[in-house]
């Protein structure tokens, strides 16, 4: 059985949440704050983590931060107000495996545990599958962004993808080591922003037994077990400065030290680094090395954000359709209009991986073969609502209209429990009550 960590300082909903996930066959521990959360961290073993973004003494980073300190790679799943999902979009940035806006949907909820729970431990062999699925698009950013995966792919050149979170990257990387001469090499794959200042070293170079506490047996680092492959870092600008320069000798003498061994080994290994931020910037603040910079950035490729990628939007809709009626076991066929406006309309913040997940939740609450406006997350139709505005004063009024929607929305879900209400609406229960008898909306 699974053990999840359930982070939730809303102590009724936490327990709701405790019984429904223990009636579907989960083992859960709870904990109301931060501090709770770190004592549990160190006495138990958890496969995933599902936390509350707002906490009163933090936020879930800090406890996923925790987890990633104690060596554990455990998937978290970060629950949020819909006004901040924009946040919980960097959380994924910084290693989160998804996000849920709330009020939750149960049976959303444990497709999303069971995604993240699917996950593989070996890196290697979780590896070896596509990441979405992708297909190629035909947007003229689609065919540049081929043309120079066809171009750099037979080479050896160390390669840097740079790209909003969810763009694809790691696609990419795939793409260029499927058409390289190493395409029957191992493919390696490890988020560098997941990892702390003391396992990063580790991770990449290995150690032998001994060399720190906690080290109990000698560890092949990836840059050894992914010989004659492609290893591919994920947000490579969160290496701290140590790292970065064992790195650099590694790429330049094309030879590993593990840590507390004297023996150097010698290694081939075609780098591909990926970043969401511009490194050019991370140089210029000292955060990053610039001889490192150069020696990764042999090639460039820039990804384009979902919103700049025109028709390939539709063509991605219908692919995520297919994929997630044969995940579900559904037969979702279409989209309805007014669902579909709000698609195209929406900004993508998450790109790609929010598409994905979006259409995979459209098609699991779908009561037909079409997916309404109903199956869309709340969070993402009162942005669009929102973007709709051409004067000041419009503006007002459509935040009224549609935080009055909102309010009434949530409190008939918690049937008028204001206290449940506030907290779900992120405000505290005086303002709510203030909203309540200004929109008329008392029970």
């Amino acid at each position: 059985m699974a053990k999840i960590l359930l982070v939730e300082d809303d102590i009724t909903f936490s327990e709701l949440l405790q019984h429904f996930l223990a009636k579907n066959g989960y083992v859960v521990e709870t904990a109301n704050t931060v501090k709770k959360s770190f004592k549990l961290l160190e006495q138990n073993k958890f496969d995933l983590l599902l936390l509350d973004y707002r906490l009163p003494d933090g936020i879930a980073l800090d406890v996923f931060i925790k987890a990633s300190e104690n060596g554990e790679k455990i998937p978290a799943i970060i629950m949020t107000s819909f006004n901040d999902v924009r946040t919980a979009v960097k959380a994924m940035q910084a290693g989160a495996f998804d996000y849920i806006t709330k009020p939750v949907n149960p049976d959303e909820l444990l497709m999303i545990i069971g995604d993240a729970l699917n996950l593989q431990v070996d890196t290697s062999e979780q590896l070896t599958s596509p990441t979405y699925g992708f297909i190629k698009g035909n947007s003229a950013d689609a065919d540049k962004l081929h043309a120079y995966i066809d171009i750099v792919a037979p080479t050896d050149m160390s390669v840097l993808i740079q790209g909003e979170t969810g763009t694809g990257k790691e696609y990419a990387a795939r793409a260029i080591h499927r058409l390289s001469t190493r395409a029957d090499k191992i493919f390696t794959a490890i988020d560098c922003g997941a990892l702390s200042r003391e396992l990063a070293a580790s991770e990449l170079f290995g150690h032998i037994k001994g060399a720190f506490t906690g080290a109990i047996t000698d560890k092949k680092g990836l840059f050894e077990t992914t010989n004659g492959g492609t290893l591919f870092l994920d947000e490579v600008g969160n290496l701290s400065y140590e790292v970065q320069v064992k790195l650099l000798r590694a790429l330049q003498e094309k030879t590993i030290q593990p840590i507390g061994s004297t023996k150097q080994i010698p290694v081939n290994v075609r780098i591909i680094t990926a970043t969401n931020d511009d490194l050019v910037n991370s140089v210029s603040n000292g955060d990053f090395r610039q001889d490192l910079y150069h020696r990764v950035n042999e090639f460039k490729i820039q990804l384009p954000p979902l919103r700049d990628r025109g028709d390939d939007l539709e063509l991605f809709i219908t692919h995520f359709i297919t994929l997630s009626n044969q995940e579900l076991k559904r037969n979702v066929q279409s989209i309805s209009p007014q669902a579909k406006k709000v698609l195209q309309q929406y900004d993508w913040p998450g790109n790609l991986r929010e598409l994905r997940n979006v259409i995979k939740r459209m098609v699991l609450l779908a009561t037909s073969n079409t997916a309404g406006i109903e199956t869309l997350p709340d969070e993402m139709l009162f942005t669009v609502t929102h973007s709709k505005t051409t004067s000041e004063s419009d503006l007002k009024l459509l935040n009224e209209a549609t935080e009055k929607e909102m309010i009434q929305k949530t409190l008939h879900q918690v049937k008028f429990n204001k206290s449940k209400a506030a907290k779900l609406l992120n405000i505290d229960r005086k303002t709510l009550y203030s909203k309540i008898e200004r929109y008329g909306l008392d029970s």
